[in-house]
């Protein structure tokens, strides 16, 4: 395999004309973690935004940052304390300035939508529509959805747990070929299901495998339904990520890519990227426009896909509602993430789509442990060669001084000793 060209320069922010000054709006944000963390730079670094962050328990680096002022409710606060703590918020500002409301949790995203009248008089909240929002978030429906508009999926199969059961019932049997994975349709109907051996994604070799397992989710009192999926061939390398935006009007204004060098491999974060590097996926980048533009989409949204080595093509795995995690590196990139949102909610500004961006290496680890994972020998030179650039690591904002290079390292040394435990060598199917 050999390292594609290094793609010719597109737009990026600062070819995206005219931004607001930080007195044009304020920023409110629901979440925390690394993902809201990333937001709050990618504002400040734009229109120098301190972000009001709502939140039930708050990380250290975000109480310590410049970019956020973190209000904490405490752990036994409920999502309604959470709604009404952000009216309050808006109260209490007076209506001076548009308030853009943002959240980068699939479960704070539907508590925007379930709350939406109680929150869209004070708020601007650029957000699916809830039928929109029901359709995408359920993995079982994306699969539909893909097929309907010539999107390519994994064969999948559902099992629904939601019909009546008696004492007699069996697990359906699937057609699909062993191993195959299996996940929740809707992540946020598994949150509060407890049962030995919970997930977020279960790689299954056997059909005794699938039918203790669903046995087992069953007993636990989950209600929801499950996908199984085909297992497309391929290590986190084979994996990828789309990040994208879709304005007001229905026009897709962000669409970037990465390729996947390193994925988490602890049970809670099974998937989530660890190492990235940019790459246009030129064909999937079109289906992901085809979908959202289908679908009546609104906001930021983020895709899993993987390639698949059978036939070269990428495969959809799910969409979120959010701009994802990993967002940082679509703003290391070239193309500050805050920009499109702002442009469209608060400035109702039509922005050329931004489709391309720089050739960065985006890492939460240390280089050595992630070259311990790469087993090409052409990709491992190429990670090189863009390493040498510099890497680009979310915590380390310079605006937040030494002790933010000083937790980067912490992380960096945490992520070794996750991946000695739960992913101690490269394998060919990434689990």
């Amino acid at each position: 395999m050999s390292a594609p060209e290094t793609p010719s320069p597109r737009p990026t922010a600062s070819d995206l004309g005219p931004s607001s000054s930080s007195e044009s709006f304020d920023l409110v944000l629901l979440g925390s973690g690394l993902g809201v963390y990333t937001l709050a730079r990618a504002f400040h670094e734009e229109y120098g935004v301190v972000a009001t962050v709502l939140t039930k328990v708050g990380i250290e680096p975000m109480r310590r940052s410049v970019t956020c002022e973190v209000i904490e409710l405490g752990g036994s606060a409920s999502d309604e304390d959470l709604v009404a703590a952000a009216v309050e918020l808006a109260r209490e500002r007076g209506g001076v300035r548009p308030q853009l409301l943002l959240a980068n949790a699939d479960s704070l995203v539907q508590l925007m939508s379930d709350h939406r009248e109680q929150l869209e008089p004070h708020f601007v909240m650029p957000i699916l529509e809830a039928d929109v929002l029901e359709r995408l978030s359920d993995k079982a429906e994306f699969a539909r959805l893909c097929t309907e508009h010539g999107v390519a999926t994994p064969r999948t199969e559902v099992i629904d747990l939601g019909t009546p059961r008696d004492a007699d019932w069996q697990p359906p049997c699937t057609e699909l070929p062993f191993p195959v994975v299996m996940k929740a349709a809707r992540t946020a109907d598994m949150a509060g299901v407890r049962f030995e051996g919970k997930k977020k994604v279960w790689f299954l070799e056997t059909p005794q495998e699938l039918d203790d397992l669903v046995r087992a989710i069953a007993a636990a009192g989950y209600a929801g339904r499950l996908v199984v999926q085909e297992l497309i061939p391929g290590d986190d390398t084979a994996e990828g990520s789309i990040t994208a935006y879709t304005d007001a009007a229905g026009r897709v204004t962000l669409l970037c890519s990465a390729r996947v060098l390193l994925g988490e491999h602890t049970p809670d974060a099974l998937g989530r990227p660890a190492a990235m590097i940019t790459l246009p996926f030129d064909d999937a980048l079109d289906q992901a426009r085809r979908l959202l533009e289908a679908t009546g989409y609104r906001g930021y949204a983020n895709f899993d896909v993987k390639r698949d080595p059978r036939d070269g093509t990428w495969k959809f795995f799910e969409v979120n509602p959010r701009i994802g995690r990993n967002n940082f590196y679509v703003s290391s990139a070239g193309a500050n993430v805050s920009r499109f949102v702002v442009a469209d909610a608060i400035e109702h500004r039509r922005l050329e789509p931004v489709t391309e961006f720089d050739e960065i290496l985006y890492s939460l680890v240390p280089m050595p442990l992630l070259m311990r994972y790469l087993r090409d020998p052409a990709l491992k030179r190429w990670v090189r060669t863009v390493a040498r650039r510099g890497v680009r690591n979310p915590w380390t904002y310079p605006a937040d001084g030494g002790w933010a290079r000083r937790y980067a390292r912490i992380v960096g040394l945490n992520h070794v000793r996750k991946f000695l435990r739960h992913y101690p060598r490269p394998t060919d199917s990434g689990f």
